[in-house]
Parts: structure tokens; sequence; C-alpha cells
């Protein structure tokens, strides 16, 4: 199959709902074949259908030293090869206690950092260790948020969500610096407000949807779509991308250079 990503592997991890699922498929239309790694098994199940014969859906919590390490030797064991690596896993840690700083519980804390940081770090140890041992390089494509660099206080103020999206960036500038020699290169897309299942207390709120009509003013106001970020994801994981490393790429509707109106 022709195509930006013709015959690579890609493994997504946090790949069976919202911006991953969207992810493989576009990868898939882009000529690859996909290791999608998600928790839930309802999900899993819908995945299969979109991946079909060109991908390979697998089950697993992210937050476990072990699982995107059987991803990819799932993904070389079944198509021969590892080419990048897309990680997705992740989200609000609001029902785990998260929130301002002077209410986080302890538990929440971990817990979202958990989720958030501690799953991006075992993944993309897991590929480097591959690609080093496959002496090749590779691309290794992390998410963090808008909330890492441009706060919103008044609708967005969970403070573990934001450590974690911010230790993204950190994390993923200092490996593409320690690897670039190797051919591995690391970069980050920061999404604004999308809408996915992680998303959905935001996407329902009337009082949001009227914030981020000025806060992402791009394409009428609105909460973006998976598939916004899909062309930047087989952007990074393609040779397009095999002269850049450790960059973050905002696709927020403008989130990060607007002021955005809260109603009084």
């Amino acid at each position: 199959m022709a195509g930006e990503l013709a015959e690579r592997v890609v493994v997504i991890i946090g790949g069976t709902a919202g911006l991953g699922l969207s992810a493989a498929k576009a990868c898939i239309a882009a000529g690859a074949r996909v290791v999608a790694l998600g928790r839930d098994d309802d999900a899993a199940g819908a995945a299969r259908d979109t991946v079909g014969s060109r991908g390979l859906v697998l089950t697993g919590d992210a937050t476990h030293p072990s699982t995107a390490s059987a991803a990819i030797d799932a993904a070389f064991r079944t198509f021969g090869r590892f080419d990048a690596l897309y990680h997705v896993a992740g989200g609000s840690g609001r029902r785990l206690g998260d929130g301002p700083l002077h209410e986080i519980a302890d538990e929440g804390w971990r817990q979202t950092m958990d989720l958030n940081a501690t799953s991006m770090f075992l993944s993309n140890r897991a590929a480097v260790r591959q690609f080093l041992a496959q002496k090749s390089g590779g691309s290794v494509l992390n998410v963090t948020s808008v909330l890492a660099f441009s706060p919103a206080p008044h609708h967005f103020a969970t403070h573990a969500y934001a450590a974690a999206k911010s230790a993204a960036i950190g994390f993923t500038r200092s490996c593409a610096a320690h690897y670039a020699s190797h051919g591995i290169r690391f970069n980050l897309i920061a999404p604004g407000l999308v809408d996915t299942p992680m998303a959905r207390r935001a996407a329902g709120d009337e009082q949001i949807r009227r914030y981020i009509a000025t806060k992402q003013p791009l394409d009428g106001g609105r909460i973006g779509h998976p598939a916004d970020l899909d062309a930047a994801v087989v952007f990074f994981l393609s040779d397009q991308s095999r002269f850049v490393t450790g960059q973050i790429l905002g696709v927020d509707g403008g989130w990060a250079v607007s002021e955005g109106q809260v109603a009084p």
C-alpha cells in the first residue's frame, strides 16, 4: 500500500478510542500496519472492526511495566518490524481526586501522574530499547496538552494533570536530545479541547462551550475532533519529519493565542 507510512509498523498506546483510534485509522490509510492497545474490552472490540486485517488490537493497563513492551513485541512478531510509537494513553484525573492544588488528594496526585506520566515513561522506554536492539532509528510521538503552558483556571483547574502534561514536555525534549545521534526522534502534539471520552464533562457544559467559542476560535469556534490531529500524527511518525525532533506542535484551534471570554 502506498502512502507516507507505507509498510511501516506503528504501535499506538491508547489506540482503541478517541485520539488514538482516529490516528490508527489515519495511519492505516497512510499505509501502516498498526498495533493499538487500550484498556477497555468493549472499545477494543469496536477497534478491531476498524483496523481490520492491517491491525492488531490488544488490551492492557498502560501503567503496568510490561504492557507497552508486550505490545511492541507483538508488533515485531506479527508484522516483522517496529518503526514508530504514538503514546496517547492518559486522561483527566478529576474523578481520581485531581483539582485545584489545595483540594488534590494524595492518591489523586499519584494516580493522575501514573495515568499520564508513568504510562508515557514506560512506553517510551520500551520503544527506545527496541530501537536500540534492532539498531534502527525510529519515531516517538507523545501527547501533552495546552494546559501545560496555557492555563484556563476558571474551567480547567486540574493541577496534577497540568503537572503531568508539563512533565511530558521536559521528558520528551530531554529524550530527543539524548537519542538524536541514534536516529530516534521524539516529538509532541499539544491538543486543545477535543471531543473524546475524556472530555465529555467539558463538552456537555454550556458555559464551557461558550468559552471555547472564543478560546478556540478557528473553524467557527468549536471543540476539536480527533481527526483534527491525524495529519500531524502521520507527519511525525513518517519520514516527512525525518529532520524534526524535540518539537511541540499545538493543534488547538487557536487556544494558546486566544484570551477566551469567561461569562460574568
